[in-house]
């Protein structure tokens, strides 16, 4: 457990969270939306701060980037949490936090940013990846692994749903090198509906990333019926070449039926297909279809 780095104190012991988009306002001895942050004392701490989940050796493919360090293999490491509440999540085993998982996150592994360091450069991999959950929600151990990442000559890559807040991503910016961001849809209701947030934070965040030229890939899993529309994937397709560049390379996934939307069919082949012609019609140059 360590203390926040970005929240704001009110009054009668209550601070509101400054990490991501939600501002969570938490009384005393509460928790906020992705329950890893607990208000103790009218002090926010971070309650999976070093307490590792998941930890590989991935192809770095696999985020999926295409076009960052192509052909190695990334160390990827995950805190446990999310703030989101995604009805589709394939990991939420280790991101979907519930109360018996609060109660024992001291009895995960931990360990301090050298040791994650040291595993990266002893396996051989030139980058860090901070994955399968949400990097976000394990901002101030990701941050102190990032700096150490950079001394010794390693790159940093994030795999995020883009809703930190603007602080947050000032201050994880001089270190992130790359990142996949998952532009779940291009519909607000849709983001209200499948994942509990907003669309628009993470348009504004997309276009942030590109103006501080981090390497940007973008990545849309394709839900039958939810944001397969012709209109919705094309509109989404002209915000990249329109905002982001023509060059920023979006991959399109198929969705198997998971969690809580276990009622939905996989994503058609011929779907995929399609999302990654109306890509190429909207004018990106790099338009990968992916998990088929």
């Amino acid at each position: 457990m360590k203390e926040a780095l970005f929240y704001q104190k009110l009054e009668n012991n209550s601070v509101k969270c400054l990490l991501c988009n939600h501002y969570c306002q938490i009384a005393s001895n509460n928790n906020g939306i992705c329950q890893a942050r607990r208000n103790i004392g009218g002090r926010l701490y971070s309650l999976n701060y070093g307490k590792i989940i998941a930890e590989n050796i991935d192809p770095i493919e696999k985020k999926p980037l295409y076009y960052f360090l192509t052909g190695t293999l990334t160390y990827s490491i995950a805190c446990a949490g999310c703030n989101f509440r995604c009805l589709n999540c394939q990991n939420s085993d280790i991101s979907q936090l519930t109360p018996k998982m609060i109660n024992t996150i001291d009895q995960l592994p931990e360990a301090d940013p050298e040791e994650i360091i040291e595993r990266a450069l002893a396996a051989g991999c030139p980058s860090i990846a901070y994955t399968y959950t949400e990097p976000t929600i394990f901002a101030e151990f990701a941050l102190d692994c990032m700096k150490l990442a950079h001394h010794r000559g390693l790159a940093n890559i994030w795999v995020s749903n883009g809703y930190m807040s603007p602080v947050c991503l000032e201050k994880i910016a001089p270190y992130l090198d790359a990142i996949n961001l998952d532009l779940k849809s291009f519909s607000d209701e849709t983001y209200q509906k499948i994942c509990g947030a907003r669309l628009r934070p993470v348009l504004d965040n997309l276009i942030r990333l590109k103006n501080k030229n981090i390497h940007l890939e973008v990545t849309t899993l394709i839900i039958p019926s939810v944001n397969d529309s012709e209109k919705e994937l094309g509109d989404l397709a002209k915000f990249i070449n329109n905002k982001l560049g023509a060059a920023t390379p979006w991959h399109v996934s198929a969705f198997y039926p998971t969690y809580k939307l276990s009622n939905l069919p996989a994503t058609a082949k011929e779907t995929i297909l399609r999302a990654v012609e109306i890509g190429k019609k909207a004018g990106l140059e790099h338009v990968h279809g992916g998990n088929i």
